[in-house]
Formats: structure tokens, C-alpha cells, sequence
């Protein structure tokens, strides 16, 4: 999945935080998106702070840091 996010008018303004999804399958509509907000930004909109999030909803572990499984055995090789 992928997600734009971005913050449009004050952002002392609550909802100013905005965002759009996109599926699995839409990198290049999410990445069209993005770069139209930041044309809309740079053609004085007041827009900004805009990102492209991703997160792989196949992946085999948790995200963030965690510790290995049990079974796990990975080890550096060293000359």
C-alpha cells in the first residue's frame, strides 16, 4: 500500500494534515500525485511537507526492530 501524504492551508488549522491512499498495485499513480502537489506547491499553492509512504502489506516479519526468531542462524563471515 502507499500513501501520500501532505498539509494544505494553516496548519494550525485542524484537518490541515491530509493524505490519499493507494493500492499495492498504484506506485505510479501515488508518484503522479505527489509530484502534482508539488507542482501545485511550486506554482505558489500553500502546500507543503509532501511524502510518499510505502508498506509492504506481504512482508514475513513485524515492522520496526525486533529481535530474530529462535531459529534463526545468520552469521558474518570474516577473513
Amino acid at each position: 500500500m502507499f500513501v501520500v501524504y501532505w498539509l494544505g492551508g494553516n496548519p494550525d488549522i485542524e484537518g490541515a494534515a491530509r493524505f490519499k491512499r493507494f493500492d499495492e498495485n498504484a506506485l505510479a499513480d501515488a508518484l503522479r500525485f505527489a509530484e502534482a502537489l508539488r507542482k501545485r506547491q511550486a506554482d505558489g499553492d500553500d502546500i507543503g511537507f509532501v511524502t510518499l509512504c510505502s508498506e509492504n502489506p506481504h512482508a514475513v516479519g513485524k515492522p520496526g526492530v525486533a529481535d530474530p526468531p529462535a531459529d534463526y542462524d545468520w552469521k558474518k563471515r570474516r577473513r
